[in-house]
């Protein structure tokens, strides 16, 4: 039986150890496995791979390995389609990147002000994280330049051109070196995708992870939609099977707030994400979802790009994505890590079509099943474990969790220590989870008291 390859039996540099041991990592994921040799080797890539499949390791190590912290210019550029999956791209390469003296990393996206981006790259850093639009602003302003980079990485290249980003990746790419490796990584490889690939990438080792179905520990459910009582088919389905978190996916994006509004009005608690919405709006409905504060998070494809939930109760298509690798990206976002998922589907008679092109890539069929819509509103709607309070101080002001947490529990009258959730420090925010039924007393407490020292504005989500 063949031993599983690991990150010991690659030819890393040895400033990649700190970090691989900080992560906890020994064995390596499929796409790490398949993708990480020819990385090494300098070659170009396009790889099929879900969020959460361990690509950004798989490229993250490949970059860094060629990275001269000693020459000061920009020498890796990773382009992702949103500010929350750059922001996680960037903190995982950050660790990654632990046991290499005076790197330095740049997260570049839109959504927030510009000047201090200007400011930041004033030293060029080694590393350039961020989305095509943003960085594409900074190299015409000559605040950037790429004609030192080595490694060009497209993340989730799929959704980038989704949004639009098409012209802005090739005036990019134009603004690189030839000899440049290119590593393109697409959960789905649309003919779009081979376009750009043939166009940038040099005779690329194509790989794939996905094998063509969602994992076995996911459950399916495929239930006859009444295209007039949808949102009364999807509370009754919630209520029916209660994941503890849900991502409830539509295809339009104005279609999201309506949809949440709908579950909040049956009493669950239920936020809206989708590309429209002013970008700390964004960051708090992440926040509340990813803290246990929202149960329900009603997203469209490209908003959820960038959410690292790794144990999402269940996924629900409200309406069937129009192609099966959709489908397939959507469910694969819950049974992860080993855990149980469950995926339910709303099947209008006019989606027929749509479940047909889905029963063909699982190489099964489809058993449809029926659900009740809700008649008026219900009693006993599960609520969020917890709630969230909302900081005005962040890293700027030097808070810090452990910060929080002593304000909250270092009276005789404080918090015992589990009732207090996930912190989120930001630059002029924090975010704390605390448990529902003690959420009204941790409010009075930070406002009656001081975090380190100072009064700070506090309020309930």
């Amino acid at each position: 039986m063949t031993q599983p390859i690991t990150f010991a039996d690659l030819a890393l540099d040895a400033s990649l150890r700190p970090g691989l041991d900080a992560l906890d990592y020994a064995h390596l994921t499929p796409i790490q496995a398949q993708a990480l040799p020819a990385v090494l080797e300098g070659r170009d890539l396009i790889a099929q791979a879900p969020t959460g499949s361990g690509k950004t390791a798989a490229f993250g190590l490949g970059l860094l390995q060629g990275i001269d912290a000693s020459a000061m210019h920009t020498q890796a550029l990773v382009l992702c389609p949103t500010r929350e999956l750059a922001d996680q791209v960037g903190k995982q390469l950050r660790k990654l990147a632990t046991g290499i003296a005076n790197l330095k990393l740049s997260v570049l996206c839109g959504g927030i002000p510009l000047g201090p981006q200007l400011a930041s790259l004033t030293h060029a850093p080694h590393v350039v994280v961020g989305t095509p639009g943003r960085v594409l602003e900074l190299v015409q302003k000559e605040a950037l330049d790429l004609g030192n980079v080595r490694t060009l990485v497209l993340d989730e290249a799929d959704r980038m051109l989704d949004m639009g980003f098409d012209e802005a990746i090739r005036a990019l790419v134009k603004r690189t070196p030839k000899d440049r490796q290119t590593l393109l990584f697409s959960a789905t490889f649309p003919d779009t995708i081979r376009t750009l690939a043939k166009a940038m990438l040099r005779e690329p080792l194509e790989i794939s992870v996905e094998g063509g179905a969602q994992p076995t520990a996911i459950r399916t459910h495929f239930f006859e939609a009444d295209a007039t009582r949808r949102a009364p088919q999807l509370a009754a389905l919630l209520l029916q099977f209660n994941p503890e978190s849900t991502v409830v996916f539509c295809n339009m994006r104005r279609d999201t707030e309506e949809v949440a509004g709908s579950l909040a009005h049956y009493g669950f608690t239920a936020l809206a994400l989708h590309g429209d919405m002013e970008q700390r709006d964004r960051d708090e409905v992440l926040v509340r979802f990813a803290n246990r504060s929202c149960s329900v998070l009603v997203a469209s494809d490209v908003a959820a790009r960038g959410l690292d939930i790794d144990d999402i109760g269940a996924v629900v298509n409200y309406e069937l994505p129009t192609d099966a690798d959709t489908y397939l990206h959507r469910v694969g976002r819950t049974g992860r890590a080993g855990r149980n998922g469950l995926a339910l589907s709303l099947v209008a008679p006019q989606e027929r079509g749509r479940a047909a092109l889905i029963e063909e890539r699982q190489g099964s069929a489809i058993h449809y099943e029926r659900i009740a819509p809700l008649d008026g509103r219900p009693r006993g709607v599960p609520q969020a474990a917890m709630v969230t309070l909302r900081i005005d101080g962040g890293r700027t002001d030097k808070l810090r969790p452990g910060d929080i947490v002593g304000a909250l529990t270092g009276d005789s009258g404080g918090l015992a220590k589990d009732a207090i959730g996930k912190i989120d420090v930001f630059a002029t925010r924090s975010y704390v989870a605390i448990a529902r039924t003690q959420g009204n007393h941790a409010l009075a407490q930070l406002r009656a008291g001081k975090i380190k020292g100072r009064k700070f504005r506090v309020n309930m989500l």
